[in-house]
C-alpha cells in the first residue's frame, strides 16, 4: 500500500483514503493500484465487513474530495494507467466485491471523483459538498460509469440535467433526490460514515453481502433471473452458522454474536 492511498482497520471497519490533497486528489496510476490493493486487503480480511473510501482534503482552501483523472498523466501519456483490469477507472468503479463500501465525501465529488462515489453503496456527505459529472464541459463524456449510475440514483430528469450542463449538483440537492444517505455539518462526514458502519455490522454479515448483491443485480435483471438469485442465496445464509446463532439469540433474548460463515 503506498502513502498516496492509505488503509487503516478500526474494529470490523476498514478506511481507505485517498491522499493526494496537493493534486485534489486526482487520479493517477499510484491512486489506481492503491485503491485496487485496498480493496484487496479489505475483501480478504475476514475480520473486515464494511468499507469506507474517503479522502484528505487537508490545506484545500475549497475541499475537493476528488477531481477525477488526472490530466498531466493523461496529457504525458499514462491515461491507460488511470484504471486498473479488475476495478476499472481508479481501481474501483467497475471492481466486483462482496463488502459494502460507504464513500465519506467532504468537498466537491467531479468528473471521475463523482463516478467513484456513484459506484460506493452508500453516500455519507457535508453540505459543503457537490457532486458533478463536467465532462461535456471539455468535449469529453464520463466514462467510468456516472451516464448510467447518476440516472439511476436520482432520476432521469434530474441527471440529464447535470449531465448535460455539466453543473455540479449540491449536496441539499443530492440528498433530496436520493444519492446522499446521511447529510452532515463540514468535517463530520467520515464520522458519519462510521457510524453508519458500526450499524451495518451489527447485522448478519453473510445476509448483508447477500442482500447487497441482490439489490444492486435489481438495476439490470429480470424479475425471474432475481427470484432465482434470492433463492439461491437465502438457501446459502440458511446453511450457515450465523443463521443458528441468530436464532438461537433471539430464542434466547441476547445479542447474536456474528462469525460471518
Amino acid at each position: 500500500m503506498s502513502d498516496i492511498v492509505t488503509y487503516e482497520v478500526r474494529g470490523r471497519i476498514a478506511i481507505i483514503t485517498l491522499n493526494r490533497p496537493e493534486a485534489r486528489n486526482a487520479v493517477n496510476g499510484d491512486v489506481a493500484n492503491g485503491v485496487e490493493a485496498a480493496i484487496d486487503q479489505l475483501e480478504a480480511d475476514p475480520g473486515v465487513w464494511v468499507g469506507i473510501l474517503t479522502a484528505n482534503t487537508a490545506g484545500q482552501d475549497k475541499p475537493v474530495f476528488c477531481a477525477g483523472a488526472d490530466l498531466k498523466a493523461i496529457n504525458s501519456g499514462q491515461a491507460g494507467g488511470l484504471a486498473t483490469k479488475r476495478g476499472g477507472f481508479g481501481g474501483f468503479v467497475y471492481r466486483e466485491r462482496n463488502k459494502p463500501i460507504i464513500v465519506a465525501v467532504d468537498g466537491l465529488a467531479t468528473a471521475g471523483g463523482c463516478e467513484l462515489v456513484l459506484a460506493a453503496d452508500l453516500v455519507v456527505a457535508t453540505t459543503r459538498s457537490s457532486f458533478g459529472l463536467a465532462e461535456v464541459k471539455r468535449n469529453l463524456i464520463a466514462g467510468a460509469g456516472g451516464l448510467f449510475r447518476l440516472p439511476r440514483a436520482i432520476g432521469q430528469a434530474a441527471a440529464m440535467e447535470a449531465i448535460l450542463t455539466g453543473e455540479p449538483i449540491p449536496a441539499e440537492r443530492a440528498y433530496h433526490l436520493g444519492l446522499i444517505s446521511r447529510l452532515v455539518q463540514p468535517g463530520a462526514a467520515l464520522d458519519e460514515a462510521l457510524a453508519l458502519a458500526a450499524k451495518i455490522c451489527e447485522s448478519a454479515p453473510l445476509a448483508v453481502w447477500a442482500s447487497r448483491k441482490i439489490v444492486l443485480a435489481s438495476a439490470y435483471e429480470d424479475d425471474e433471473t432475481l427470484k432465482d438469485m434470492t433463492n439461491k442465496e437465502f438457501g446459502a445464509i440458511l446453511a450457515s452458522e450465523d443463521t443458528k446463532e441468530g436464532l438461537t439469540a433471539f430464542i434466547e433474548k441476547r445479542p447474536p454474536s456474528w462469525q460471518g460463515r
